[in-house]
């Protein structure tokens, strides 16, 4: 088999994908749900890597595309950019890592738009066939291009749609067990909704709410040609808020919860050979059809004793603060929980940011809990963005 899909699995471990769905030593389900192109649900900015990996309802920036597009609408500068680079499994191999360039501009008070790239390279992998000759050096890699709208619908809430290419070139055409493949394609779509409005003060400070909730990732299953025929792209529902107090005019904090769930079909449980669906239901369906299904379709078998039991355990949740002194200095953190039975990525998260004029500059790093490995362990994640003051039809 060719060295790339040992690169490729770890790839899948990134974002806690696992293929195994028999039961472990303790007797304890192992489901994980999986998806090709998981580089999609990668937090790509340092600001939401020192937030537990959330944004959907947090304040908005230039990487809103990302998290909820619905948030562009209220960005509070006319235009924006920000690039980031996020080393990956840099504990395991040196040349993994995730770059990602993000733009908005406003063209009125009320509409704003934004687009970005995310290109995804996997580092160079030596090809070689059955009987381990060497074939050659590849460099796998998979990016994806999205543009997208914000529109105020009143003055707290504002509804977003965006729309992506992605591509993901994995094998250069080589065959893999005698099927022929190719680069994967597919194009999906997000929706976004999301809500802003100052409250009754707090203990005698101003505070400002925030609500967010979209759906990630609507579209084609990707096919890369093999006999597996078509896979799952990471459809996924986030929903989150938070409030920020002002304590004065040069102190303010926020505090934002985030739940997150791939509306992607539960791995049935089958007999020993793989061939016998015992419970839970055939992930080979149309895609609305999968979304939909996918929060009931779970075999709920073993330790879970029910259905609903084992979709709570698919539910990844977060909480995260973040503290900014005279919107200059900015320290973050927060922590990241996900079931140890759907995938056992728990870390927290720690994060700062600086402001100067147009210029800004992020940090975020992870601390696994409970010696839990994890791609980002002992790396810096960056982020540069700039603001302008001017943007379309400005003088």
């Amino acid at each position: 088999m060719h060295t790339i899909f040992k690169h490729t699995a770890l790839a899948l471990l990134c974002v806690g994908a696992a293929t195994s769905t028999s039961r472990a030593q303790d007797s304890e389900p192992t489901r994980v749900v999986t998806t090709s192109v998981p580089f999609l649900v990668i937090g790509p900015d340092a600001r939401a890597g020192g937030m537990a990996d959330q944004g959907v309802s947090t304040s908005a920036d230039a990487n809103s595309l990302h998290w909820n597009v619905a948030k562009l609408a209220f960005v509070d500068k006319p235009m924006g950019m920000s690039v980031s680079y996020t080393p990956w499994l840099r504990n395991l191999v040196p040349d993994i890592n995730l770059a990602y360039v993000g733009f908005y501009g406003k063209i009125n008070d009320r509409f704003t738009v934004g687009a970005s790239l995310r290109y995804f390279n996997m580092g160079d992998i030596n090809f070689t066939d059955e009987v381990g000759m060497f074939m050659g050096t590849f460099t796998p890699n998979e990016l994806a291009i999205d543009a997208g709208g914000s529109l105020l619908l009143s003055e707290y809430w504002s509804m977003g749609i965006s729309f992506k290419f992605i591509s993901s070139n994995l094998t250069l055409g080589q065959q893999v067990n005698g099927q022929p493949t190719q680069p994967g394609l597919a194009g999906a779509g997000d929706l976004g909704f999301y809500f802003q409005k100052p409250g009754r003060k707090i203990a005698g400070f101003p505070v400002m709410y925030r609500f967010g909730t979209a759906i990630q990732n609507i579209g084609s299953k990707i096919d890369y040609g093999s006999a597996r025929g078509p896979e799952w792209i990471p459809v996924n529902f986030r929903l989150g808020g938070g409030a920020e107090l002002k304590i004065d005019d040069y102190n303010r904090i926020a505090l934002n919860l985030e739940v997150s769930k791939l509306l992607v079909p539960t791995p049935p449980e089958t007999n020993i050979t793989g061939d016998t669906i015992i419970a839970g239901q055939d992930r080979d369906r149309p895609v609305l059809t999968g979304m939909f299904t996918s929060l009931a379709d779970a075999p709920g078998t073993g330790v879970y004793g029910s259905v609903f039991a084992e979709e709570m355990d698919e539910f990844v949740w977060s909480i995260a603060a973040e503290y900014w002194y005279g919107n200059v200095l900015a320290i973050r953190s927060g922590f990241f929980y996900e079931s140890p039975r759907k995938g056992n990525r728990q870390y927290v998260t720690l994060g700062a940011g600086l402001r100067y004029k147009v210029f800004g500059l992020d940090f975020a790093y992870v601390l696994p809990v409970g010696g839990r490995t994890n791609p980002l362990s002992n790396t810096l994640r960056f982020t540069l963005s700039f603001d302008f003051a001017k943007g379309f039809g400005k003088n």
